[in-house]
């Protein structure tokens, strides 16, 4: 298994942080990176799971699968109440 990404230092998973984590995330897929850990995300909201998604979708299309890490708990829950649980894949 891939170490977790040193790269990926977002501590916010909102609205107002979306489009920067968006760039970071990317930014990490590209230097080839697919384990993301999320742990030091201090603030998440619905945002979070769309990045999940959106990350996630990018590195498919780079040939990649994700793996999540320490996936903040309100996150986990918003994706299992929305049905897109299993397209995140967690460690």
């Amino acid at each position: 298994m891939a170490e977790s990404n040193p790269m990926l230092s977002i501590d916010a998973l909102t609205f107002l942080s979306a489009h920067q984590a968006l760039e970071q995330g990317e930014a990490a897929i590209r230097a080839g990176e697919t384990v993301f850990d999320l742990g030091g995300v201090k603030a998440a909201d619905s945002s979070g799971v769309a990045l999940l998604l959106a990350w996630q979708r990018r590195a498919l299309d780079a040939g990649h699968r994700l793996t999540f890490v320490n996936v903040p708990d309100n996150v986990q829950k918003l994706a299992a109440l929305y049905g897109v649980d299993t397209l995140l894949p967690q460690a």
